[in-house]
């Protein structure tokens, strides 16, 4: 196993939603707010193309019988970020930052979960503004100038 250029050990350009829930485990307030705004940027500038897409991915979760998986990632997720045990980062930028923040987490998650059920254009879609504090989810478009 390598080290990615974030020096996590995820094999290089793995993108795996247990990479995705282990980042949201250790992401700090500033990534939080990366975050938020990567949802400020890019899913309020394209949100019919963002809620296109995740209609697009819940419709193939379903037909692909992957709903539970993806009932179970939302939980996860929702315990994380919102619920009374929430990660101290998490509470930190709670409010407005914390739910924007929020939002870009879950829609990079059904990304994840729809996978290649969903076009390549859909999932970068989806997993464009979480992309601003992860940007292993879109490498090909984080690559340093």
């Amino acid at each position: 196993m390598g080290f990615d250029a974030e020096g996590y050990g995820f094999p290089e350009h793995q993108r795996t939603l247990a990479r995705l829930i282990d980042d949201i485990r250790v992401l700090s307030p500033a990534g939080v707010e990366r975050a938020a705004q990567g949802w400020e940027r890019h899913a309020r500038l394209h949100e019919k193309e963002v809620h296109e897409s995740e209609k697009a991915a819940l419709r193939a979760i379903e037909r692909a019988d992957r709903g539970p998986a993806w009932d179970e990632v939302r939980r996860n997720l929702f315990g994380m970020t919102e619920s009374g045990q929430a990660l101290v980062s998490w509470k930190a930028e709670h409010g407005d930052v914390g739910h924007k923040a929020e939002q870009a987490a879950f829609m990079a998650a059904l990304g994840l979960v729809a996978g290649n059920l969903i076009s390549n254009e859909q999932f970068n879609t989806l997993v464009r503004p979480m992309s601003e504090a992860m940007p292993w989810l879109l490498p090909e478009e984080n690559q340093p100038a």
